[in-house]
């Protein structure tokens, strides 16, 4: 079953250790929280995607926030990049609350399964190549093991080209020279690609990316996956 296929390779994702940088560094984070996270236990592993294993939709993003994600032990929860996407994520049907802040705050997602390129937080938000290459393979394994899978959504221009770069072996890209931009699109094989603004504090702050903005991204996600 999809499911425990999903499971095992999460097992394998959370021992990862191949990125010497990346692991000081997201242990480091975890030694030296910032005083609103003082006294919290740290996950500071690699994060695994998470979701409905029979997901239409998979959203990517870059890589889990240093107080974020590799605080909380899931990705996008407990930073405001998440608070941003998991209100939109609600109000288009795809998680059962507009907020997450914990593994166990009882969120849920339907039709939606949530992924990164990179799987441990980077220093500056800025991983190297060869660390992206060591842990796009968990991004192309997930891919496989979401068999009804429709669409992919990448949230930023890194996410863009980490997704392009996992599906040009099994899936030849129709667009090779795709540019990102909010709302575009490409295809490789049975799949569609939509781009979207990173839900960034970078971008919501500068209304780059607004509200309305980022759930035109959704709902055109759902219609393409056939979700209505």
């Amino acid at each position: 079953m999809a499911a425990d296929s999903l499971n095992r390779l999460a097992a394998e994702v959370v021992t990862c250790r191949r990125c010497p940088r990346l692991v000081e560094w997201r242990e480091e984070a975890a030694s030296k929280p910032p005083a609103r996270f003082a006294g919290q236990a740290y996950w500071a592993r690699p994060l695994p995607g998470w979701g409905d294993p029979a997901a239409r939709v998979l959203l990517v993003g870059l890589a889990p926030a240093a107080h974020g994600g590799n605080r909380t032990g899931r990705l996008f929860t407990g930073d405001r990049s998440g608070d941003f996407l998991f209100a939109s994520l609600h109000r288009t049907g795809f998680v059962n609350q507009p907020t997450s802040t914990a593994v166990s705050d009882g969120l849920a997602a339907r039709d939606l399964f949530v992924s990164a390129v990179v799987r441990c937080a980077p220093p500056a938000n800025k991983p190297l190549p060869e660390e992206r290459s060591s842990c796009l393979p968990f991004l192309v394994r997930e891919v496989e093991l979401l068999p009804d899978l429709r669409v992919i959504v990448a949230l930023g221009g890194y996410a863009w080209d980490g997704v392009l770069r996992a599906l040009a072996a099994p899936c030849p890209i129709a667009s090779p020279r795709a540019v990102f931009g909010h709302l575009a699109e490409a295809s490789a094989g049975r799949y569609s690609l939509v781009g979207s603004y990173h839900p960034s504090q970078q971008n919501t702050f500068t209304r780059r990316l607004t509200p309305a903005m980022l759930d035109a991204v959704m709902l055109r996600a759902r219609r393409l996956a056939g979700l209505g």
